[in-house]
């Protein structure tokens, strides 16, 4: 695709004047790195994923807003291009627009490579002419390479010093037929990343952002899922390890997921909360016997504060699949590990 005008529209020119801020930083660190920026346009989740051969990812390229957008900032980053490139969306701008403002007000520009995606699905990708081989994005519905800023839907995949077009090419496919949720495709599409080649420099860590309204543990913010893997020799493995971590602690039961504490799950629970060289407590102390009843549930309750499923505690006769399976396997490996 042929690289456009960097002249935003007026209006959004008047907000980047009172925006703009230089981006000729001598010190602007190299994040030779492969991302993806995505929205659920149905849900509204919104998010980064990003592996990099640089110590700590995290705090440099990836930027997400719940109701507002994402950013991702590489290659010899403006981190400035996060926050200011929220604040333009969150003012009206797209993600076409909000980048090349940024890009208009940067004197590296070239230097420089990112991804924007706002509410709406726009989508966004700058590669600038200095950025190492090899260097590219994909919006899904078209491809940029150096010096040309490249507009689709949906997301916006890009990477600097790959071993070559296919981690982007991956990241872009995994992500367009990968089912599940937001998070579950941004995971896939950067894994995918680094199975077609990746950094040609190697890993070295990795970061996974989702901004959903209320999403956190306690529904006070919008920090859905925030996960940073830093200075690792595995880090996408261990990102996706992290992820399914995060799953169970933080998020909350699904329909589909419970089942019903019937006799035989009963018993077994009775049993393992009545064992106090597990844990060091006995958390029931009746009879094991099978039946589900007001003792059991605030045993139960107190065994799974005690063991930090906080958000999947339950009032009823139900518990969910992965917690339960969760307590079995860990209660199998203790008993194998017992001296």
């Amino acid at each position: 695709m042929a690289p456009r005008s960097i002249v935003a529209p007026t209006f959004v020119c008047i907000l980047a004047f009172v925006l703009a801020v230089s981006g000729n930083n001598d010190r602007s660190p190299l994040v030779a790195t492969f991302s993806i920026v995505a929205i659920d346009t149905v849900n509204g989740d919104v998010g980064v994923a990003v592996q990099s051969k640089f110590p700590n990812v995290r705090p440099v390229v990836p930027w997400a807003e719940a109701g507002v957008g994402a950013v991702a900032t590489q290659s010899f980053a403006n981190t400035s291009f996060g926050p200011r490139g929220l604040t333009l969306m969150r003012n009206g701008a797209t993600a076409e627009e909000a980048l090349r403002i940024l890009i208009a007000t940067d004197s590296a520009r070239q230097s420089r490579q990112a991804g924007i995606i706002d509410m709406r699905g726009n989508a966004a990708s700058w590669t600038g002419t200095e950025c190492f081989d090899w260097a590219g994005g994909n919006t899904g519905t078209a491809w940029g390479g150096k010096g040309e800023i490249v507009v689709g839907r949906g997301f916006a995949a890009q990477g600097n010093i790959l071993v070559g077009k296919p981690t982007v090419e991956a990241m872009a496919g995994t992500f367009q037929s990968t089912k599940g949720s937001l998070a579950d495709r941004l995971v896939a599409a950067i894994v995918a990343g680094g199975k077609a080649g990746g950094d040609r420099r190697g890993e070295q860590s990795a970061a996974l952002v989702v901004k959903r309204k209320g999403g956190s543990y306690d529904g006070t913010t919008d920090d859905y899922i925030d996960i940073s893997v830093y200075d690792h020799a595995t880090p996408l493995k261990e990102l996706d390890r992290l992820y399914q971590l995060h799953k169970l602690f933080f998020f909350r039961s699904e329909e589909k997921n419970l089942l019903v504490i019937d006799k035989a799950i009963c018993t077994e629970l009775q049993s393992i909360m009545s064992d106090k060289a597990y844990k060091g407590n006995v958390f029931y102390s009746g009879p094991v016997n099978g039946r589900f009843n007001a003792a059991t549930l605030k045993s139960l309750n107190d065994f799974m504060g005690w063991e930090n499923y906080d958000v999947r505690i339950r009032n009823d006769d139900k518990i969910d699949k992965e917690v339960l399976e969760d307590i079995r396997a860990n209660y199998r490996a203790w008993k194998g590990g017992k001296k």
